[in-house]
């Protein structure tokens, strides 16, 4: 199964494309799209729009896995990240594609075990569930591979 996991945002959405074979984890591809803050908010969510369709016209997914807005700790980007969120389901949709839906929190406990967990525990156990040593040092990416993670765990 290919797994596309989502870090939504309207500046950077991190993305991970994650083979499950045997239940074995293979990081096929990651990354991010970034949009220019000189840019109006429709234009970059044209662009979001237009290479989240790229990558699945890429790599196919089977399922995708993105993570849900649950709270927000800065009030003048929950707007924009639920715009771009809204975009990108739009777009999975519109090709049919399950998905899977975690807060941080949830990707948190199943990735960790424990539910607050800090960014650098999240990265090593990422690392041990993929087999890969020399992940993105961009959050979006790694928890867009996080969040692929969830998804592997909770739909097969």
């Amino acid at each position: 199964m290919r797994i596309l996991g989502i870090d939504p945002g309207l500046a950077i959405v991190g993305y991970s494309v994650l083979d499950i074979e045997n239940e074995i984890n293979t990081l096929t591809a990651s990354g991010s799209i970034r949009t220019e803050k000189d840019k109006t908010d429709a234009q970059r969510l044209l662009e979001i729009e237009t290479d989240m369709q790229t990558l699945i016209d890429i790599y196919k997914p089977d399922a995708a896995s993105i993570e849900k807005l649950f709270y927000f700790k800065n009030q003048k980007t929950i707007i924009p990240v639920a715009e771009a969120r809204g975009v990108i389901l739009s777009v999975l949709e519109k090709n049919k594609i399950p998905i899977g839906e975690y807060t941080p929190i949830e990707v948190k406990q199943m990735i960790t075990g424990y539910g607050r967990a800090k960014k650098n525990e999240v990265a090593k156990a990422v690392e041990m569930s993929i087999n890969y040593k020399k992940l993105s040092k961009l959050d979006d990416t790694l928890d867009s591979i996080a969040i692929a993670l969830c998804y592997s765990r909770t739909k097969m």
